[in-house]
């Protein structure tokens, strides 16, 4: 499996990188977010709904657990971190496989129920600005994108 590192040096960097991300997404793709508590998920989403054309604010879903915005694609945001149990029916398959992208924060929780096919980024802290990325495409798909934005 390939990995692919970004460093970013402030959260604007990580927006941007996320907005180019974004240029690039289609119906169905699914991005897995994990790492550090703190290490700037939610900014990564808020750079990929400004690359879809999203004009609301978009901020953690902690509590309600997904969050839908519309713009040039539908924008699924997921934060399972409070899923009690990862084989909970909450209908993530048809957000998976539906006409949008998914971004799914502390994915691993339900691992069970991801598809086999998705790009995970893994956020860590660098230092108190600046954060690393690794993204790891898994499937022809993820690979190529990565390979596009690097």
């Amino acid at each position: 499996m390939s990995r692919y590192q970004f460093i970013s040096n402030e959260p604007q960097q990580t927006l941007a990188f996320a907005k180019r991300l974004a240029e690039r997404l289609q119906p169905g793709d699914v991005i897995a977010l994990e790492g550090d508590l703190g290490a700037g998920k939610t900014t990564f989403t808020k750079g990929l709904a400004e690359g879809l054309g999203i004009n609301k604010t978009v901020n953690s879903p902690t509590f309600t657990i997904i969050k839908e915005y519309q713009g040039r694609l539908p924008l699924y945001h997921m934060d399972v971190y409070r899923v009690q149990d990862s084989y909970e029916d909450l209908g993530f398959d048809e957000y998976f496989e539906g006409n949008g992208v998914t971004v799914v924060e502390w994915a691993h929780l339900i691992k069970e129920q991801l598809p086999k096919n998705l790009l995970t980024i893994y956020l860590y802290h660098e230092d108190e600005q600046a954060r690393k990325l690794v993204l790891e495409p898994q499937g022809t798909r993820y690979e190529e994108l990565c390979k596009e934005i690097f």
